[in-house]
């Protein structure tokens, strides 16, 4: 399984972009992938147009929720990672990931890497920095 960022959804839906590609060969893979409520929260505030959010609809039909045991991972991981300004909603992102074993593929590893020795699988990707 692996669960989108917010980041690399919105970059999966520009046309020819390397995030497209490899969505879609996660599909064609017939690879699960999802996303958590915070990460889709966070594309709905957009801006977004309205074919886009009817496409990301069709391939979210639900969302993730975040947990009491998210919350507890996501304020261990902010404690272990530096308690970086803004970086909380990055790790809720990740403690869901974790809890659904799944990988967390996203545009911006760099923002993710120092949560990897706490849990957190990143998704090899080409479409990263």
């Amino acid at each position: 399984m692996i669960h989108l960022d917010t980041n690399f959804l919105i970059d999966a839906l520009v046309p020819g972009s390397s995030q497209e590609a490899q969505l879609v060969t996660w599909l064609d893979a017939g690879e699960t992938v999802g996303i958590s409520a915070l990460a889709w929260g966070e594309f709905l505030c957009g801006p977004i147009s309205a074919s886009a959010e009817a496409l990301s609809r069709r391939l979210f039909s639900d969302a993730v929720g975040l947990e009491r045991m998210d919350a507890e991972k996501a304020s261990y991981l902010f404690n272990r990672t530096g308690r970086r300004s803004k970086t909380y909603s990055d790790c809720c992102i990740a403690a869901v990931a974790i809890r659904s074993q799944a990988a967390l593929a996203t545009s911006n590893q760099s923002d993710f890497t120092p949560m990897v020795p706490h849990g957190l699988l990143l998704a090899a990707c080409d479409a990263t920095e």
